[in-house]
């Protein structure tokens, strides 16, 4: 199935490590060597919340290593530069990916650049291992305080 996003097959950008992706339950293989990936994000790197024309992002301070991640399949430490949402008109879809064909109502993006292998990341978003996004599939529920504290700050973000 193509994402709604996308018109046709042919219009899907190209690349084995680019979104929208299907990703496939049954074709999921366990990694026993794998490591946990570890997380550690320090709050007071969060900057400010921008308007870029059709979402928002959250961008964060990333000229330390305040906010991290590291393990799992990675091979660097990389740094938090943004976050952001993908949601649509509706709540039967609006990720960018899917389990097994079936969209959720909305997907968190948390965007890593590899602050070893380069200096800045605009270079590192051209490089194959540059980036390291964790993507987070969100479905409706109840009310989460960390997620309404910036559901709160949103209409003061009204402008490109």
């Amino acid at each position: 199935a193509v994402h709604p996003l996308w018109q046709s097959p042919l219009t899907v950008p190209g690349g084995t490590r680019q979104s929208p992706i299907n990703i496939q339950w049954r074709d999921s293989v366990y990694d026993p060597f794998l490591k946990p990936l570890k997380i550690s994000y320090d709050p007071s790197t969060c900057l400010h919340i921008w308007n870029n024309g059709y979402s928002f992002l959250v961008e964060f301070d990333d000229s330390a290593d305040r906010s991290i991640i590291v393990g799992g399949p990675l091979e660097n430490q990389y740094r938090l530069k943004q976050f952001h949402f993908h949601w649509g008109a509706i709540n039967d879809w609006g990720s960018e990916h899917t389990v097994d064909c079936k969209f959720y109502p909305a997907e968190l993006h948390l965007v890593h650049w590899n602050a070893v292998e380069y200096p800045s990341f605009e270079e590192a978003v051209m490089e194959g291992n540059g980036l390291a996004v964790i993507g987070v599939f969100l479905k409706l529920g109840a009310r989460h305080e960390g997620l309404q504290t910036l559901v709160d700050a949103l209409p003061a973000v009204r402008h490109k």
